[in-house]
């Protein structure tokens, strides 16, 4: 028989507590993890603009020769610039990259998290081999949750457009740079911008539960919607805590990169730059660590709430006394589970 009982109730500082507890028990095996997954991913989000500026100065000094060969024969009627092919391709890999890389982050360490709360041994090619089940997955389930996004996205636009043509056949001219406009666009791009952040702390939990649950496409959704309910307090502080530090993290250095005068091969010389990159990379890197670990303990929490944890507690441990790994003080629910 299974018994909840109530106890102090649950905040984001409990979720990043029993995160911290769960990574620090296996921290060779998170800090593997992390380098091989999560530092390339956050290494590429901060120098990408270096990069980007290194290809922009690389085109644009070909381009002016370019242009000075071909100027004799054309001195009318010079021909365009011709199409920046290397950014092109480098925005394509990259995202290809940074999607690959982040499909696999979530779905080694979500199912490391998972294994480690309930205290059962951690290996490091099992959580390697979870990418075979989980990727295809939660790809799906990301092309789903982005097609909702996008046609949310679309609504909101066409209504824009519909009440500016609306205006216009009533023969009321609109002028575009009257506050007027600009605060019904500012309204309207408010109002989109809380229905994604609803959405987004309503899946909160979703690539969780397509790594534990096996689930894909809109049933994860489905899913995390009906588990964070109770619980969305907590998951929109963790949205703000972790989109704060990264967003920080990010904003400075591509602020830095782009805002500076010298040229890229020049930044990459100075040891300053270098070691600011260093820095700031780790740092991201171990937010999306935690960001990911507080995810899956949220996602415990919110079944041990829902009164789902005590019957998975009970089959894997019958006859026996569990108690589960929360800190003391800081546990919604503590479940016993005695055989009868």
């Amino acid at each position: 028989m299974a018994m909840p009982l109530h106890g102090p109730s649950l905040n984001l500082w409990a979720v990043l507590s029993e995160s911290k507890r769960i990574i620090n028990a296996h921290s060779r095996h998170f800090l593997a993890l992390s380098v091989i997954f999560l530092l390339p991913l956050s290494f590429s989000l901060i120098v990408y603009p270096t990069i980007h500026r290194l290809l922009t100065d690389s085109f644009s000094v070909n381009s002016h020769v370019f242009l000075r060969h071909t100027v004799h024969f054309q001195a009318q009627q010079p021909p365009p610039p011709p199409i920046d092919h290397n950014t092109l391709w480098l925005t394509l890999l990259y995202s290809l990259f940074v999607f690959v890389l982040s499909l696999s982050a979530v779905g080694t360490i979500t199912y490391s998290i998972f294994h480690g709360f309930y205290g059962r041994p951690v290996k490091f090619v099992s959580a390697i081999k979870s990418i075979i089940t989980s990727f295809l997955p939660l790809l799906v389930t990301v092309v789903v949750s982005q097609i909702i996004v996008s046609l949310i996205t679309l609504i909101f636009g066409l209504l824009l457009f519909l009440v500016i043509r609306g205006i216009e056949l009533l023969g009321i001219q609109i002028e575009y740079s009257s506050p007027y406009f600009i605060g019904f666009s500012g309204v309207l791009l408010l109002a989109l911008l809380l229905v994604l952040v609803y959405l987004q702390v309503n899946w909160t939990l979703v690539s969780v539960v397509v790594v534990v649950e096996s689930s894909w496409g809109f049933e994860p959704l489905r899913r995390s919607t009906g588990l964070i309910k109770g619980m969305k307090g907590v998951a929109l502080s963790s949205l703000l805590f972790f989109g704060f530090f990264a967003g920080i993290l990010v904003w400075s250095s591509w602020i830095l990169t782009m805002g500076s005068d010298t040229t890229a091969n020049d930044m990459w010389s100075n040891w300053v730059f270098v070691a600011q990159i260093v820095a700031t990379s780790t740092f991201l890197m171990l937010i999306l660590l935690y960001n990911t670990a507080a995810n899956t303990v949220l996602y415990m929490y919110c079944k041990a709430v829902h009164g789902e944890l005590a019957l998975e507690i009970a089959e894997e441990f019958a006859r026996e006394y569990v108690s589960l790994p929360f800190d003391e003080g800081k546990v919604p629910h503590v479940v016993s589970v005695v055989h009868v």
